[in-house]
C-alpha cells in the first residue's frame, strides 16, 4: 500500500511517499481501507517538532489523526458485522506511529465510529480534531453534564473567535443544534459569510471595528461560553462581554503571554479553560465521540463552501503541499483523497 512518512522532525521535505505492507488488525482493532485523510494544525506541528531536530517517539511516523474510510477486516475481540461498515476516525496517531496518510490503517475499533450512509467521506474526515475539540469547548463550563443535545444549550449566548476556521465552523454548528444564540468574529467579509453560512446569528469583523459594543448589544447579559482561537489577542474584548459565571474556552496558544484583568475575572466568577483534544479525560471524550455522531445522524454537521467550510483537496502525492496549505492558513478544511479504487 501507499503511505506517507518522515522519520525525523522539520519542514514538509520529510515526508515521503513509500510502498508499505498492509497491516493486520490486531486484538480489538480493525482494518480501514481510508478513503479521504483530513489535515490538522497540530499535524504539521508535530511533524516540524517543538525545537530544531526534536526526536521522534518512533522510529517512523505516517501522520495525521483524522480520516473517514471503511472496515475491511477485524481482529479478535471485534464484533464480525463491522467488516464493512463506513466510518470515521479520530485520534488515530495519538500516541501511535501509524495516522491516516495511508490507503490502510489498523487502530483500536473505538477510534472508528460508524459513518451513515447519509454523510459524506469528506465530513467524515472533517470530524475527529475539530468536532470533538468544538464539543469540549461548548460543554466545558456549561451546565450540560458535559453533553450536548437538542436545547442543552437554550437561552445561552455562545461567541465563537474565528468562525470561519475548522474548530470555529463546527462549533457555530454544534451551539445552533443546541440552541443556542451564537455570534462569530472574523477577519474578513469573505469569512462573514462562511460563519453566516455555518449558521452563526450575528457575525462581526473586528477589523471593521471593536466588536465589544455590537456583541454586548446582542447579548445584553453578556456571553456565557467563549470558543477561543486567540485568547491572547481577544483576552480584554473577552473579559469585556464574558457573563457573570462565564466560560472562556482557549483550544489554541501563542507564543506571548495571556494577561488578565484578575480583579474582573474574579467579580465574574470567570472560568478560564484551555483545551487540548488528545488529554482530555476519557469520559467526556466518549460523551463528545457519542454527541458528535447524533449531530452527524442530524445532519447538522456540513462540510463545503455553501454550508462555511470550504475544502481543498490534495492527492496523496501532495501531502507536504497540503501540510503547507494548513501552515499557512488555508480557510477551510484541507483534505487528502487517499484511496484509489
Amino acid at each position: 500500500m501507499r503511505a506517507v512518512v518522515y522519520s525525523r522532525t522539520g519542514d514538509t521535505e520529510v515526508l515521503r511517499l513509500v510502498n508499505r505492507p498492509v497491516p493486520a488488525a490486531g486484538l480489538g482493532e480493525v482494518l480501514v481501507r481510508v478513503a479521504v485523510s483530513g489535515v490538522n494544525p497540530t499535524d504539521w506541528k508535530a511533524r516540524r517538532g517543538a525545537r530544531a531536530h526534536e526526536p521522534l517517539a518512533f522510529s517512523e511516523m505516517v501522520p495525521h489523526h483524522d480520516g473517514a474510510g471503511t472496515i475491511v477486516a477485524v481482529g479478535a475481540g471485534v464484533e464480525p458485522a463491522r467488516d464493512g461498515q463506513r466510518v470515521w476516525l479520530w485520534e488515530a496517531a495519538w500516541g501511535r506511529c501509524d495516522g491516516t496518510a495511508q490507503e490502510f490503517v489498523a487502530l483500536p475499533q473505538a477510534n472508528a465510529v460508524p459513518l451513515p450512509d447519509t454523510a459524506t467521506f469528506d465530513l467524515g474526515a472533517c470530524l475527529g480534531v475539530p468536532a470533538l475539540t468544538a464539543h469540549r469547548c461548548l460543554t466545558v463550563g456549561a451546565d450540560t453534564a458535559g453533553s450536548l443535545a437538542p436545547r442543552s444549550l437554550h437561552g445561552c449566548n455562545v461567541l465563537v473567535a474565528g468562525g470561519a476556521g475548522a474548530v470555529g465552523h463546527a462549533a457555530i454548528e454544534l451551539a445552533c443544534w443546541a440552541g443556542a444564540t451564537v455570534v462569530a468574529t472574523v477577519s474578513s467579509s469573505a469569512k462573514a459569510v462562511l460563519a453566516k453560512s455555518a449558521g452563526a446569528h450575528y457575525v462581526f469583523n473586528y477589523r471593521e471595528s471593536d466588536p465589544t459594543e455590537a456583541i454586548r448589544a446582542v447579548c445584553s447579559g453578556g456571553v456565557d461560553v467563549i470558543v477561543e482561537v486567540n485568547p491572547v489577542l481577544n483576552s480584554k474584548l473577552d473579559q469585556a462581554v464574558l457573563a457573570p459565571n462565564g466560560t472562556i474556552a482557549s483550544y489554541a496558544s501563542a507564543p506571548d503571554t495571556l494577561q488578565l484583568d484578575v480583579r474582573l475575572a474574579e467579580s465574574q466568577n470567570a472560568r478560564h479553560q484551555f483545551v487540548m483534544i488528545f488529554s482530555i479525560p476519557q469520559g467526556p471524550k466518549e460523551r463528545a465521540v457519542h454527541d458528535v455522531s447524533a449531530a452527524v445522524r442530524a445532519s447538522v454537521l456540513r462540510v463545503g463552501a455553501d454550508a462555511g467550510l470550504p475544502v481543498h483537496r490534495f492527492s496523496l502525492e501532495k501531502v507536504a503541499q497540503a501540510h503547507a496549505a494548513v501552515e499557512g492558513g488555508a480557510v477551510g478544511k484541507v483534505l487528502i483523497d487517499v484511496s484509489q479504487s
